[in-house]
């Protein structure tokens, strides 16, 4: 088993100086199975990249930054899945909200059968405003209601592992993320976990949710009404499609 890990990167040189690249160094070093990390740049304007060339790349061997345009964290994503060499992807945002060290929980899946395996904060949203988690309970109601999804508790988790092969499946059969878009500003595209996960359900890949450590982190590049907004866009548009039958070509 070969395992790549890949961190979606904007302006986060706020994170990097709080030690969370040392941290994912320091743990994927250790592990054999742990072939690269890819540190996916999704076109940074503050000094991420510069701190990266210079210091964590000599630093530790497995790390290789990737540079891309401003598309947004999903086609950051998507960029770390096609160029991954590992036979299995794991995904982590940065803040590491999720710690590392919960990597074991998911990979132990593999070997039960499961190709596409994500991590779930089920109710468990600790330190996370009030407002946020009534929101966020509202926007899985509209989720299952509109697309389905109903047997997944969170699909909006920044910690998921996917064989390689299998994404690759799905992500040939997107439609509303399939190309870059052109994003002014940080750019979450949580909409992105929600059409992969719903073609994946269509190609009938099996998907196990994991409970995972979770705690709230304060970010600059999260702005929850705003990203709400645009994530209700996403799902009126997968529902679209779905009623015109466009998955099922």
């Amino acid at each position: 088993m070969n395992i790549s890990v890949v961190i979606p990167v904007y302006n986060e040189e706020t994170n990097i100086q709080k030690g969370v690249l040392d941290k994912i160094g320091n743990y994927t070093i250790k592990d054999t199975r742990i072939v690269e990390v890819l540190l996916i740049d999704d076109g940074s304007s503050d000094m991420s990249k510069s701190i990266i060339k210079s210091k964590y790349l000599p630093l530790f061997k497995k790390f290789k930054l990737i540079e891309n345009g401003h598309h947004g964290k999903a086609y950051a994503v998507i960029t770390g899945i096609k160029k991954a060499k590992g036979e299995y992807v794991m995904f982590s945002d940065i803040d590491l909200a999720t710690p590392i060290e919960e990597f074991d929980k998911l990979v132990t899946q593999i070997d039960k059968g499961y190709k596409i395996i994500i991590g779930s904060r089920s109710s468990r949203r600790a330190g996370a405003p009030i407002l946020r988690q009534v929101m966020a309970k509202g926007f899985i109601y509209i989720r299952d209601f509109l697309i389905g999804l109903c047997g997944i508790g969170d699909t909006q988790c920044g910690f998921k592992l996917f064989e390689k092969k299998a994404a690759l499946d799905i992500l040939d059969k997107l439609f509303v993320f399939k190309s870059a878009r052109t994003v002014t500003g940080s750019s979450v595209s949580a909409g992105f976990d929600l059409e992969f996960l719903f073609v994946a359900t269509k190609l009938r890949y099996k998907i196990k949710e994991v409970p995972v450590e979770w705690r709230h982190v304060e970010t600059k590049n999260v702005n929850f009404l705003r990203d709400s907004v645009e994530t209700l866009k996403d799902i009126v548009k997968i529902k679209y499609l779905d009623l015109r039958h466009v998955y099922s070509k």
